[in-house]
């Protein structure tokens, strides 16, 4: 059971039904959705550094146009990141010069998910904006795999 899901039961009093579960699901936000709502674009952000190796980090893949590497804060067992090296804010910011970098990301995506084992299947998240529950300003693919996903995701 989630975190989310046991605060939920714990502020309901126990209510365990999905049906109870959504109809009252607006009573609080997930920490992603409250950081979404509160982030804002800047010029440097946490990939940025990472990017610089300002911060540590184990990259999965790398190349000349983006890197991998796994999430931090995971929402199914296997959960990386594949990030540009170049700085676009979000996909909505992207330019018409941008669309090879595009597909060279899902490709690169597609390729360390064949190497950790996502036969079965994947998802890619691709978060944008506010409304979009992006707290980070630098676009970045969500690869999910390694358990069913539900379908509607959100």
């Amino acid at each position: 059971m989630g975190t989310l899901h046991l605060v939920y039961k714990k502020f309901l009093g126990g209510l365990q039904t999905r049906r109870n579960f959504s109809v009252t699901k607006s009573l609080i936000m997930s920490d992603e959705e409250a950081k979404a709502q509160t982030a804002v674009p800047t010029e440097d952000t946490i990939f940025g550094k990472i990017l610089r190796k300002e911060i540590p980090c184990n990259f999965i893949y790398e190349d000349d146009k983006c890197v991998a590497f796994n999430d931090v804060n995971p929402q199914a067992p296997v959960h990386f990141l594949v990030i540009p090296r170049k700085p676009i804010p979000q996909l909505s910011k992207a330019e018409d010069e941008d669309k090879d970098l595009l597909g060279h990301m899902l490709l690169a995506g597609k390729k360390v998910a064949a190497e950790v084992g996502l036969e079965n299947g994947f998802r890619v998240v691709i978060n944008d904006g506010k409304e979009g529950c992006q707290s980070v300003y630098h676009l970045h693919l969500h690869f999910l795999g390694k358990r069913q996903l539900k379908w509607p995701p959100g």
